[in-house]
């Protein structure tokens, strides 16, 4: 079955880390593109951090807000796409989803979401 699992969520004080990870299990695993996103109570969704898959191996790409203190990573062998997050602020709070991306130029974009994983960050 064709699925993302995340996990690693949780609450955590400002300063903190925290490391979510999301496994893929089927033929997702062949996807062009890997992400994160979060959705904040009364937010729309946005991207956090993106690795596109290139000729030249791979890509990433994170929103201002989080560049310098979140990394993206894929471990190839374990099927698992890691999003680590560190000193992290109140505003961080949301619901993080990973998204994989299949893009055809027959079958057009297919896209594949995990159920989300919640990051809640207070003192």
């Amino acid at each position: 079955q064709e699925q993302l699992v995340e996990s690693g969520g949780g609450s955590v004080q400002p300063g903190g880390t925290l490391r979510l990870s999301c496994a893929a299990s089927g033929s997702i695993w062949n996807s062009d593109i890997m992400g994160w996103y979060r959705q904040a109570p009364g937010k729309q969704r946005e991207t956090v951090a993106t690795i596109t898959t290139i000729s030249s191996g791979d890509s990433t790409d994170y929103a201002d807000s989080v560049k310098g203190r979140f990394t993206i990573s894929r471990d190839n062998a374990k099927r698992t796409v890691y999003l680590r997050m560190d000193s992290l602020k109140p505003e961080d709070t949301a619901v993080y989803y990973c998204r994989f991306d299949q893009i055809s130029i027959y079958a057009g974009r297919r896209e594949y979401w995990g159920q989300g994983t919640q990051v809640t960050v207070s003192s």
